[in-house]
């Protein structure tokens, strides 16, 4: 079962300024002024797991909702026969726990800190208050449920639908950012995890790296740092 990974004396000395900075990156809560945020600040208790602690384990009582204030988490199912299915990665300001919120249940994923890593946790009863309290807080969680929904029938398309070259080209050509003109960047996810993430395996994601970086598509750096050379043609693999 998940523990609590710090003590009350730890949890008061960094109480405050942390807990501003889980409510005021989470786009659910950044929308509501100072006051209301101050109000929300009191009930959430900050958590520090260290590198590759889980935050909670499938079938654990589903009663929180977890926000990322510092770190990385990552989100992943077994499967019957205990392959791992990574089902997301969480970032600062990105949040889960959220589907327990609105009925009792347990857990069906695991989330690992893949870092050390600050959980900003504020309990289902609170948040439920503050629902039926702030609406527009309601409507914000909806719109990350439909985001999510609209990223899962895409990855479950592509499963589908795609080959392995494929999608390996089409993730590598969303890390891109509009932003940057030599469209260089660092790869968000280890091979293993990129591997669960693609259905394959870290094997077969490194001989695909390497193809495309022969067929002239890519450059692979030092520090997973990865350069786009041919951005039209990898979307056309």
């Amino acid at each position: 079962m998940t523990k609590n990974k710090i003590s009350e004396n730890e949890h008061c000395q960094h109480g405050d300024h942390s807990h501003k900075g889980c409510v005021g990156a989470v786009p659910i809560f950044n929308h509501l002024e100072d006051e209301q945020m101050n109000e929300i600040m009191v009930t959430v208790r900050s958590v520090a797991y260290k590198k590759g602690e889980h935050i909670y384990h499938a079938d654990d009582e589903a009663d929180s909702l977890y926000i990322v204030n510092k770190g990385k988490v990552r989100i992943y199912r077994l499967s019957q026969s205990g392959k791992e299915q990574l089902v997301r990665m969480l970032n600062p300001g990105d949040f889960t726990g959220e589907l327990a919120l609105f009925k009792e249940e347990k857990h069906e994923s695991y989330a690992e800190a893949i870092h050390d890593t600050e959980i900003c946790v504020m309990k289902r009863d609170d948040l439920q208050a503050f629902l039926l309290k702030y609406p527009t807080i309601s409507l914000k969680i909806l719109s990350e449920f439909s985001n999510r929904l609209d990223e899962a029938e895409i990855q479950t398309t592509r499963f589908a639908t795609e080959k392995v070259e494929t999608r390996l080209a089409l993730f590598l050509a969303d890390c891109v950012s509009e932003d940057d003109d030599n469209y260089e960047f660092v790869l968000p996810l280890s091979k293993k995890d990129l591997a669960a993430y693609l259905g394959t395996t870290p094997e077969t994601i490194s001989r695909k790296l390497a193809t495309l970086e022969e067929q002239g598509y890519i450059k692979q750096k030092q520090h997973k740092k990865i350069q786009i050379l041919d951005l039209d043609g990898l979307l056309l693999i």
